[in-house]
């Protein structure tokens, strides 16, 4: 009997190591990943009972598509130090909340005050508090799916995302010293996971999105400094780019796993929020400044249409919509003249927004500073494929033409005259140019004077705004340019009498904060 009773119990273990070992082999090569990523982490049943989960810390942030340089887009030529960073989870009910409050270290963009920004997702709800309180939902099918990827943007919550079986993990490879799988999460989106082949721990995700500036691009968030928090390694500092440029940098101070992180329910108002209907039109009025001249205004960012013997040219492509409706303004102005020339004050992405809607419209002559010319080229070049744009549903068989400004560059025929002039010293843009009509006396500039802008007529509260200002005024007595009228692309055509008093506001602000 006893002998009977060992034969079984020897039967049931080899049997019970063939099924352990089937077990084995059955597991995926992108099962084995994540397996081993949330081993690493802490264990796959600590990580699925984590119901929140609370980060807190500081850092710096970049604004993508306005540094210096055009190689620099997000780079720290323009930085925000994130004084408050705050990522609040709870994982049990599928809530998030972003918050993130910074203070520009660029005199352009500073402010009285610290900016604050607020992001929300309960479920399929994505919407944003104002400085207010005010939330607002938010439906394009872009910010949607990049709020579901921003709480997967975490080695636990991507991880216990993960293991949730309506997701789908595939495609299991190997790149450098990385393991790497493709994650679609229940909600939607795919990102990419990178997983330390050494340390098998998280490393990086990659989200390839649609950046309006650049089209496709991928966005990615870097794991590093691990530490141990309550029996788990969580990363301490979290870097972002997009693309190849710096977005942001921060390091987590403080981290609690299952703790109290509020209530993150979307509010009641937001979450009964019907879709919107078709938006208006966007508005645009044009105002002949001088002969051939028009001030294309509405919105924040203008345009300038200028009138040459054969052809009209445009002054500035701000976005892509904004640049559509200026262009259809200018031929409703002039029918029978080709629009032919894209003039670009600078590099920066919110006015060189439509440069690819302006070049599917057939301005294929480009004129700006020399070395903004590979920056373009690159622009007009990308893909546009998630979302497709002007250019990728109109391609432009025409080759586009670059006309390149260094010093000093005038454009004219029997009919117009158009000056351009690189500014000097420009601690905003190395790119800038200032655009200037003898016929009127008329100066346009970019992001150097705002007339009756908030930081121009409290201006004692903005010393770095007042050093564009003046930077403008010696940049045109440099030039010895007899101007009557500015006519900017922020702003409000003042006359030139408008801009010298501020000017001599702004100076005997800065002579009364000399301290010697």
């Amino acid at each position: 009997m006893k002998s009977a009773s060992r034969l079984v119990i020897m039967i049931l273990t080899v049997l019970s190591g063939m099924w352990l070992a089937q077990g084995i082999e059955a597991q995926s090569p992108e099962q084995q990943a994540i397996g081993d990523a949330a081993a690493a982490l802490g264990g796959r049943e600590r990580i699925a009972a984590v119901r929140t989960l609370l980060l807190e810390g500081q850092g710096k942030d970049f604004s993508f598509g306005q540094g210096a340089r055009p190689d620099e887009m997000g780079s720290q030529s323009d930085p925000w130090k994130v004084t408050g960073y705050r990522r609040a989870y709870d994982l049990t009910a599928g809530r998030a909340r972003f918050e993130q409050t910074r203070v520009s270290l660029d005199a352009f963009y500073a402010g009285p005050d610290p900016a604050k920004s607020v992001q929300g997702i309960d479920g399929s709800v994505v919407y944003n508090v104002a400085e207010s309180g005010n939330a607002v939902r938010v439906w394009g099918r872009q910010d949607v799916d990049a709020r579901q990827v921003e709480i997967a943007r975490h080695p636990i919550t991507l991880v216990r995302a993960a293991f949730d079986p309506a997701a789908k993990v595939a495609n299991a490879r190997t790149q450098g010293s990385e393991r790497l799988v493709d994650i679609t999460l229940p909600a939607g989106p795919t990102v990419t996971l990178a997983i330390d082949a050494a340390t098998k721990l998280p490393a990086r995700i990659v989200w390839t999105s649609d950046v309006s500036l650049i089209g496709d691009a991928p966005i990615e968030t870097r794991f590093a400094d691990y530490r141990t928090v309550d029996g788990f390694q969580l990363p301490t500092r979290l870097t972002t780019r997009i693309d190849r440029w710096l977005s942001a940098d921060i390091r987590i101070r403080s981290q609690t796993v299952n703790g109290d992180v509020g209530n993150l329910a979307a509010p009641p108002n937001v979450a009964a929020a019907k879709p919107p209907g078709t938006p208006s039109p966007i508005r645009v009025d044009a105002e002949e400044v001088a002969k051939g001249v028009w001030y294309m205004t509405g919105q924040t960012h203008h345009s300038v249409l200028v009138e040459f013997e054969d052809h009209l040219a445009l002054v500035e492509a701000p976005s892509e919509a904004r640049t559509l409706a200026v262009i259809a303004k200018a031929r409703e102005l002039r029918p029978n003249k080709p629009l032919t020339t894209l003039i670009e004050t600078h590099h920066h992405g919110d006015h060189t927004g439509g440069v690819r809607a302006a070049v599917s419209e057939g301005l294929t002559r480009i004129v700006a500073h020399r070395s903004i010319q590979p920056f373009l080229e690159e622009l007009l070049k990308r893909p546009h494929t998630i979302v497709p744009d002007a250019l990728a549903r109109k391609p432009q068989s025409k080759r586009v033409t670059f006309t390149a400004v260094d010093d000093q560059l005038v454009i004219q025929d029997r009919a117009m005259a158009v000056h351009l002039y690189h500014v000097l010293d420009s601690a905003h843009a190395d790119t800038n140019l200032l655009v200037y009509f003898p016929t009127g006396r008329v100066l346009t500039d970019a992001d150097l004077f705002f007339p009756d802008d908030q930081r121009t007529v409290n201006a004692t509260d903005d010393q770095g705004h007042a050093t564009f200002i003046h930077s403008l005024l010696l940049n045109i007595n440099y030039r010895k340019l007899q101007v009557d009228r500015l006519m900017p692309i922020h702003g409000k055509l003042v006359p030139y009498d408008r801009f010298l008093e501020a000017n001599m506001l702004l100076a005997s602000m800065l002579s009364a904060q000399d301290p010697r």
